[in-house]
C-alpha cells in the first residue's frame, strides 16, 4: 500500500509500486479499498488528507460500518493540556459504564507517551504500554535517571552498578566483581572502595584508567549541577554522561526514539513542580519518577487504556 509506505529497507521503495505498471503494462489492478475497521466519517478524513500526496497510485477508502461518530478536534496549548484533556474524556466514558479497555491513546512516537501516562497516573486509571515500556521503565531512562541519583548520593550502590560501565568504558566484570567483593567486607559503598582503591594503588593499571574517567565524570557531573536548577541538572545528566551521543549510534535502529525519550526526559524535569518542601527539586523529581515506574501497568487482557504508537496500531482491531 503505497499509502502506508512510510519506511524503506532493503531495496523496498514505495517507487517499485508506482512504476509496476510502467513495466508491466499488462497487468490487471485490482483496489483493495473497502475498510471493516473504521467508519464512514473517519475514512473520508483519511482519504482527504492522503489526497495531498503526490504521486499517488491512488484509491478512495470506504465502509460499510455507516458514517459513525464525528471526530472532535481538541487544539490544546502544549502537551500537558491535551494529556489532561483527554484523560479526561476517558474518565467521563470509564463513568458511563464503558470499559476503558475499549480506549486507545494514539501518538507518533513512544517518548510522547509520558505526558499521558503521568495524568493516568495522577487519576489512578490503569493503562498498558502495547508493543513497548512505561516512560520511566525504558532503558536510556533509567540510565540518565541513575546518574542524576548517583550525583545527588554517591553511596547509592544500585545507581552505581548501571552506569559505572554504561555507556561502554572499558570496564571488565573482574574489576567490578573487585570492587563488589570489597564492599562486601568493609561495609562501605562502591563508590568509596573505589576511591580507596585508586588513591592506593590496588587496581591494574587498565582498570584505575577506566574507573579514575568514571570518577572524574562523576565528579565534573556533580560539579556542573550544584546550584543549578532540575532541567539542567537532566541537561547534564543525559549530556554531560554521553548517553544521548551513545544512544544516538544505537545499531538496531531504535536509536532516533531512544533520543527522543532522553529528551523528553529534560522536558519532563523542566515542567516538574516540587510539592514537598522537604525535599531539594531532584530527589523530590527522582522519588516521582520512581512512583511512575510502579504498578499502574495493567496486565493484558485486563480492563485498561491502551497506549500505543500509530505504528504499533497497524493491523490491529
Amino acid at each position: 500500500d503505497d499509502d502506508q509506505s512510510i519506511y524503506g529497507w532493503r531495496g523496498a521503495k514505495v517507487e517499485n509500486m508506482r512504476e509496476f505498471e510502467r513495466h508491466f503494462p499488462a497487468v490487471k489492478v485490482i483496489r483493495l479499498e473497502q475498510n471493516y475497521r473504521s467508519t464512514g466519517t473517519i475514512l473520508a478524513a483519511a482519504n482527504a488528507l492522503i489526497a495531498n500526496n503526490r504521486e499517488r497510485l491512488g484509491k478512495n477508502l470506504w465502509s460499510d460500518a455507516g458514517q459513525g461518530e464525528p471526530i472532535r478536534l481538541y487544539a490544546a496549548y502544549n502537551e500537558q493540556d491535551e494529556a489532561r484533556f483527554v484523560v479526561e474524556q476517558i474518565e467521563a466514558w470509564a463513568a458511563a459504564g464503558n470499559p476503558r479497555s475499549e480506549v486507545a491513546i494514539l501518538y507518533r512516537s513512544n517518548a510522547q507517551s509520558r505526558a499521558f501516562e503521568e495524568q493516568l497516573m495522577a487519576r489512578r486509571i490503569k493503562y498498558r504500554v502495547y508493543g513497548g515500556q512505561r516512560f520511566f521503565d525504558r532503558a536510556e531512562i533509567r540510565d540518565a535517571l541513575a546518574y542524576l541519583r548517583l550525583i545527588a548520593n554517591p553511596a547509592d550502590d544500585t545507581a552505581f552498578e548501571r552506569v559505572v560501565n554504561q555507556p561502554p568504558r572499558g570496564i571488565g566484570d573482574k574489576t567490578l566483581d573487585t570492587l563488589r567483593s570489597e564492599a562486601r567486607a568493609s561495609g562501605l559503598p562502591l563508590w568509596q572502595v573505589m576511591t580507596r582503591l585508586l588513591e592506593g594503588g590496588g587496581l591494574a593499571a587498565r582498570a584505575a584508567s577506566a574507573l579514575g574517567g568514571f570518577a572524574r565524570l562523576i565528579g565534573e557531573l556533580r560539579a556542573a549541577c550544584q546550584g543549578q536548577p532540575l532541567m539542567d541538572q537532566a541537561t547534564v545528566a543525559v549530556h554531560g554522561s554521553g548517553l544521548k551521543d551513545h544512544y544516538a549510534k544505537d545499531p538496531d535502529g531504535r536509536g532516533e526514539g531512544r533520543v527522543e525519550n532522553l529528551d523528553e526526559l529534560v522536558n519532563a524535569a523542566s515542567l516538574f513542580v516540587n510539592e514537598d518542601e522537604d525535599l531539594d527539586a531532584l530527589t523530590a523529581f527522582l522519588s516521582h519518577a520512581a512512583l511512575e515506574a510502579g504498578d499502574a501497568q495493567g496486565d493484558a487482557g485486563a480492563d485498561c487504556v491502551q497506549l500505543m504508537t500509530l505504528h504499533s496500531a497497524k493491523g490491529l482491531e
